[in-house]
């Protein structure tokens, strides 16, 4: 009844390999978008931001 040795630290390396691509894979989900999709964003940003700018009342701040 003889068993081959196992190596312990390359099961050990072989679940840390996994719980890292889980985390990336979560994170990928929660974060990642494409390029196309970060300049649509920021394009409807900046309008958003001129349209609100446009409607601002001019205030006069001066005392004479």
């Amino acid at each position: 009844m003889t068993t081959t040795p196992i190596n312990l630290n390359r099961f050990r390396k072989l679940r840390a390999r996994a719980e890292r691509k889980a985390e990336a894979d979560v994170n990928a989900v929660a974060f990642g978008r494409t390029r196309a999709e970060k300049t649509l964003a920021a394009a409807r940003a900046e309008k958003a931001a001129r349209l609100l700018d446009g409607h601002r009342r001019e205030t006069d701040t001066s005392e004479d």
